[in-house]
């Protein structure tokens, strides 16, 4: 196993690729900046372990995008138990948000969403560009929808593995690993695979897909447990290249300068009804429920 670079042991970002089986991934480690995420809201279990989902996802995919490019967004609306969920990644910056019926039991998307879908958004930055797949919002879980969605969208065949531990009290932890068979090999020959074309799947990619479904939920999440280690654990008899990436932290934006600059944009007309009689506007964050008061 070849180590070009070391990750962080807690929230860690770590980015590999396997050249001879034309294989890439990433492994993301969520610890501090889940707990604090997830600390805004009192989430009952099922409603956690979906977001704290979601944010692992999120990481894994945003991740894998050049800082400079811009940011990746999973939203996903319904008319079900849980009727909005938004989660983005920003050169590392991570949020979330899960609003519906907080008795809502755990169950595959179908049962706890509704009808509905999972928009996954990129902004471009550099070229001011937006681009949005949509996937029915059905299966397991969001790891598996996102799965689906680089299957119909990108056809790139995936595999993405989540796992979360701990409490309110105690504080969570959750890690996650994205794993990708290369549309075209490294040395950039022609497409050799998709699952839609009915070609037999390949070895090499059956077999990295085997090992890393292999990795237990406990093993995810375990803040003990390096990515370096756990790839060793997985990977160990092929090369393995590391490319680590900036360590995933809480990335709420909102600020008294922020929102003032927002609400600086609307007509002096509507801010006015927006005013209290302190002469204040009342913003209430639900990402980090935090209500400011503004003198715009």
């Amino acid at each position: 196993m070849v180590l070009e670079g070391l990750a962080p042991a807690h929230d860690a970002n770590l980015g590999f690729s396997v050249p001879a089986r034309d294989v890439r991934g990433r492994l993301v480690r969520l610890d501090t900046s889940l707990t604090a995420i997830l600390a805004a809201h009192a989430y009952p279990p099922p409603l956690a372990a979906t977001l704290a989902e979601a944010l692992v996802t999120t990481a894994l995919v945003g991740a894998t995008l050049r800082d400079t490019i811009g940011g990746l967004t999973l939203q996903a609306q319904a008319k079900g138990p849980l009727d909005l969920l938004v989660c983005d990644w920003n050169a590392g910056a991570l949020r979330g948000y899960l609003k519906g019926d907080p008795a809502t039991p755990a169950g595959p998307l179908e049962a706890m969403f509704g009808e509905g879908h999972l928009a996954v958004t990129l902004d471009q930055t550099d070229t001011n560009e937006r681009y949005q797949g949509i996937v029915p919002l059905e299966g397991s879980g969001i790891a598996a929808a996102i799965e689906q969605y680089f299957r119909a969208s990108e056809q790139i065949p995936t595999l993405i593995r989540t796992g979360l531990i701990g409490t309110p009290e105690t504080g969570y932890s959750a890690g996650g690993i994205l794993l990708q068979y290369l549309p075209r090999g490294e040395d950039g020959q022609s497409r050799r695979f998709a699952e839609d074309d009915g070609a037999p799947e390949p070895e090499d990619w059956q077999h990295m897909r085997t090992l890393a479904s292999s990795i237990t939920e406990a093993e995810l999440a375990d803040p003990e447990l390096t990515p370096e280690a756990l790839l060793w654990r997985l990977f160990h008899e092929e090369e393995v290249r590391l490319f680590p990436g900036a360590a995933p932290s809480r990335g709420c934006r909102c600020s008294p300068a922020h929102i003032a600059e927002v609400l600086g944009r609307f007509p002096e007309a509507e801010r006015a009804d927006m005013r209290g009689e302190d002469g204040m506007i009342g913003v209430d964050c639900q990402f980090c429920s935090k209500v400011w008061r503004i003198d715009a």
